[in-house]
């Protein structure tokens, strides 16, 4: 079975940067409190990386 992770929005895209809203949509993610179990793979883990102002990782599974 395949690494996850879940990841929780916990910040608005409200005035932020287009990359930043990209990146929470890239991630599935467009409303608040809005969770998404995705794949452990680097690509995920850098974009939650690049914004963790706006998500945080609740549980890694597997």
């Amino acid at each position: 079975m395949a690494k996850t992770i879940v990841v929780k929005q916990i910040g608005s895209p409200i005035r932020r940067p287009a990359d930043q809203r990209a990146t929470l949509v890239g991630l599935g993610l467009n409303k608040m409190h809005k969770t998404r179990e995705l794949e452990d793979t680097p690509s995920v883990r850098g974009m939650v990386a690049k914004i963790p102002h706006l998500v945080e990782i609740i549980e890694e599974r597997g």
